[in-house]
């Protein structure tokens, strides 16, 4: 599908803010997703430019992670670099201002993108981690699970002289960062000896079906929809929205730049997600 073009007009900074709220308030029934510009000031970099286009390298692909060695090598390598400061990241003022909104009884279930965890450590309690949660390691053939900082500890019990390697962060965890890879350990799974991979959704992985199903349900039950640091471009945020306008219900965006569902939008908020939702505090 080609990405439509704006049909919103945009307002000023008072006036948008004023007309968000009203857009809360109005609606008693919400269903909330979020992207990445929810987490960018809690040090977490985004994917895309104000355009929607890649900001960096797109991430690794599910088959590329899967079947070539090296291309885990290098996976692991940047993530043991870029979990430092990924895994200490901590919640900013949109989500605990998301969170206070889940208080009042304005959502019951809010469906993000983000892989942090962040909206959990805020306070949200029914969170869909739609494409899954990178604090975990899982087995892709024994399924079992490791905390992602213990999977972290034998990275560097086996590579240690990457102990002191230093970078700039992308953000799925791993780190902007090249070198060679082709010395670089990889811990297999501990009880089977299987391949071990973040327990996320990678670019060409699909997302498990219970989990939109779930999230369906909550849309259908909501009056409206409030879309918060997602630009939408992916199919599996999009979804979400070209469902909720199908059935007649208005959608409002918090978003820095332009989104693939601009044409479906009731309201556009286009400033940082922490200071669209600073009324909530």
């Amino acid at each position: 599908m080609q990405d439509s073009p704006s049909t919103t007009t945009p307002l000023p900074p008072a006036r948008t803010n004023t007309a968000l709220a009203g857009f809360i308030a109005t609606h008693s029934r919400l269903f909330v997703l979020t992207g990445a510009g929810c987490s960018t000031d809690s040090g977490i970099p985004d994917y895309r430019d104000t355009h929607g286009q890649w900001k960096r390298a797109q991430p690794v692909t599910f088959q590329a992670f899967t079947g070539d060695h090296a291309v885990r090598q290098r996976y692991w390598a940047r993530s043991l670099v870029g979990w430092r400061r990924f895994g200490h990241a901590k919640p900013n003022a949109a989500h605990r201002a998301l969170a206070t909104l889940e208080a009042r009884g304005k959502f019951t279930l809010l469906l993000t993108q983000n892989v942090d965890r962040l909206h959990q450590a805020a306070g949200s309690v029914n969170v869909i981690d739609l494409h899954g949660r990178l604090d975990r390691v899982r087995c892709l053939s024994c399924e079992l699970q490791l905390p992602r900082q213990t999977f972290q500890e034998d990275l560097l019990r086996q590579n240690p002289a990457w102990a002191a390697v230093d970078a700039v962060d992308a953000p799925d965890g791993d780190a902007d960062l090249e070198g060679d890879f082709s010395h670089f350990v990889v811990p297999p799974c501990p009880r089977c000896g299987g391949m071990l991979k973040p327990d996320v959704v990678f670019f060409g992985e699909g997302v498990p079906r219970e989990r939109v199903e779930a999230g369906m349900q909550a849309l259908h039950e909501a009056d409206a929809m409030l879309v918060v640091g997602s630009s939408l471009m992916v199919y599996s945020g999009y979804r979400f929205a070209r469902a909720a306008a199908q059935t007649g219900k208005p959608i409002a965006a918090v978003n820095l730049g332009r989104t693939r569902a601009d044409d479906l939008l009731s309201l556009k908020v286009e400033q940082p997600c922490a200071q669209a939702l600073s009324f909530l505090d």
